[in-house]
């Protein structure tokens, strides 16, 4: 019965559609490959997993028009997990995005629901693991938030349009919380310049109190790093010279009093101490070369600083990370890829599980300063 009221629900949605003369459009991304990580806690790990060069998704996405130039839109994307048909994003129905809003091609375009940020709209691109990679060459622990570990609930969103190549855009993520305007709120604001095949593009995102509530603008269901306050700002650049495309970004994260991040079960806090601050600078350098309309080869280098204040002491461990890439086009819309991901960390010791590698998508930290995961993957796009 439920699966007949769905199948009535979507056919309505399309028969409504196109009765009004709008568009209503069903897509979706499956993402499957088999990774190998060569230390997790001083064991090999041989596993499938979803979602890395692209989230597996489905969604809903549509419009009207309204006449007069102005447009209803809306946006309700899905997250799972191939393995086990669970849903992603700590289980929520439409946990990627869910939006709704108006857009005029003149004055630009408003939204309101859960919503990516400005560094996900505009840097992440200038990015490999933003851009064409994904979650395998992600800064460590994803700390700039390039590879989208979180969305944003509650939110109003404006976008530009583009004025000869220049487009910016923000957005305010509501705390929700009576009595509590700034527990856990979040302001981010971006923008980019496009010419030819040059790409320039920044922003910058501040969040009180992330994860520290429920029903929050990053609420606990979404989290990196749990913290009082949280600070990203960057910039990045890309040039297209024919087959070939170059890219730097530069990010600065800064975090005040964290406590925790989702990726690794090792405490980043010192035994009987504390953080008063945790920063990290990153820099990286990208390339994609296309060989054939079908076949691609793309590489990435990321030197991360970072500044670990601690009741302790202050230390600045860093992180090497290199990444290779290698998809080929199978059809339009179905693909196989190969990725290795390394990262060796160094500098000054931490005391923490700070001091371990870790590859963004390996099930934990390595037992050493060193780790390598390997992947191979098939992606469906429809």
């Amino acid at each position: 019965m439920k699966k007949q009221a769905i199948c009535m629900t979507l056919s309505c949605l399309f028969v409504a559609g196109a009765h009004a003369q709008n568009s209503v459009t069903l897509y979706g991304v499956i993402d499957e490959g088999f990774d190998y990580t060569n230390n997790v806690n001083g064991k090999k790990d041989y596993e499938l997993q979803s979602g890395y060069a692209q989230g597996s998704r489905w969604g809903l996405k549509g419009a009207e028009d309204l006449g007069g130039g102005v447009k209803a839109i809306f946006t309700l994307e899905n997250g799972f997990n191939v393995n086990n048909g669970r849903l992603g994003q700590g289980g929520l129905e439409f946990g990627r995005q869910a939006f709704v809003g108006l857009s005029d091609a003149t004055y630009g375009t408003v939204t309101l629901g859960r919503q990516y940020d400005s560094v996900v709209d505009f840097l992440a691109q200038t990015t490999a693991n933003g851009n064409w990679a994904g979650y395998l060459f992600a800064h460590p622990y994803d700390n700039d938030n390039t590879d989208n570990s979180f969305r944003v609930n509650n939110t109003v969103k404006y976008t530009s349009p583009t004025w000869a190549g220049f487009q910016f855009g923000g957005m305010y993520g509501f705390s929700n919380v009576a009595g509590g305007f700034a527990n856990n709120r979040l302001m981010s604001v971006g923008a980019q310049y496009t010419y030819g095949g040059l790409l320039i593009a920044a922003a910058y995102l501040n969040s009180d109190n992330p994860s520290g509530t429920a029903n929050g603008a990053i609420p606990t269901t979404d989290q990196n790093f749990l913290a009082q306050r949280l600070r990203i700002f960057g910039a990045g650049i890309n040039y297209t010279m024919g087959n070939a495309t170059v890219g730097f970004a530069y990010t600065n994260t800064n975090l005040s009093d964290p406590t925790s991040t989702t990726y690794i079960s090792g405490s980043i806090v010192p035994v009987g101490g504390s953080i008063s601050s945790l920063k990290f600078n990153n820099f990286e350098i990208n390339g994609k070369y296309q060989f054939t309309p079908a076949f691609f080869v793309g590489a990435q280098y990321v030197y991360t600083r970072a500044t670990d204040n601690a009741s302790t002491g202050t230390s600045h461990p860093n992180y090497q990370s290199v990444g290779l890439m290698a998809d080929y086009l199978l059809s339009k819309r179905t693909d196989f890829y190969a990725q290795a991901a390394f990262q060796s960390v160094g500098g000054d010791k931490t005391g923490t599980a700070l001091d371990q590698a870790y590859v963004p998508g390996a099930a934990d930290a390595s037992s050493t300063s060193k780790q390598v995961v390997v992947r191979l993957a098939i992606r469906h796009k429809f």
